[in-house]
């Protein structure tokens, strides 16, 4: 699995997070009501409530605004009907691309997403084009700090039932099944360490190395789709050089 990652990508991605503060609360407040609508809203007895509530603290969500997207999510509070759906295409030079959005309106994301794919050199393919290229996977960043062991946090990750642990200059990343995520993010919270993200996320089996240019055009093509309210992530198979900054 190694090499699948590299933490300036998941850097460049957090720091528009930061800059995008507001939208990422929507997003997240989507999953929040999905999870509490399909499985109650207590997160005691609902697991996927749990990852996801982990997922706001990671991201600094405020509590109330957690709660009030829960008690959407319940029906304890007026809210809106959403609709998980899977987008799969190729953007620009075949870089495979995986779009996954919870919305309101399928008619109006298909139409969005068909667009951004077009105006960006990709094209929006049927589902299971590329979806096969990818494994879904829990995935925990850590920030690495200097009195941190490494090899004494790898048997932590691994002992809690992670399936892999990747040491980068400026994070641990932890891989899981997505059956094992929320216990291993659980043993690793009961054991003090805080997350830079925790989620499910798709993984690409191979990566595809991109130059400079094609990179700022897949970039720009991932930046159009995560301005979308309907788009939740976006999972592709691109490694970009080292001293792409996004």
């Amino acid at each position: 699995m190694s090499g699948h990652s590299k933490w300036h990508n998941i850097q460049a991605k957090k720091g528009k997070a930061d800059a995008k503060r507001g939208k990422i609360f929507t997003k997240i407040g989507k999953e929040l009501a999905i999870a509490a609508k399909e499985g109650g809203s207590n997160p005691d007895s609902n697991s996927k409530l749990r990852d996801v509530i982990a997922k706001a603290k990671a991201n600094n969500m405020p509590q109330d605004t957690v709660q009030r997207a829960i008690k959407k999510g319940s029906g304890e509070l007026t809210g809106v009907n959403y609709e998980e759906i899977s987008y799969e295409g190729y953007g620009p030079s075949g870089v495979a691309m995986i779009v996954k959005a919870l919305t309101d309106n399928k008619n109006r994301s298909a139409s969005n997403v068909r667009a951004a794919f077009s105006r960006h050199g990709g094209n929006l393919g049927a589902n299971g084009c590329v979806g096969w290229m990818f494994q879904a996977k829990g995935q925990i960043v850590i920030e690495r700090k200097e009195d941190m062991d490494e090899d004494e946090i790898m048997m932590q990750v691994l002992d809690a039932g992670a399936e892999d642990f990747i040491a980068e200059e400026e994070v641990f990343e932890v891989i899981t099944t997505v059956e094992d995520f929320g216990t291993v993010r659980e043993k690793l919270e009961e054991q003090g360490f805080e997350f830079l993200s925790a989620d499910i996320t798709m993984i690409p089996d191979n990566t595809v190395a991109v130059d400079m240019e094609t990179a700022g055009k897949v970039q720009r093509l991932i930046d159009k789709l995560e301005d979308d309210d309907d788009v939740q992530d976006v999972y592709h198979n691109a490694e970009f050089p080292e001293e792409f900054e996004g």
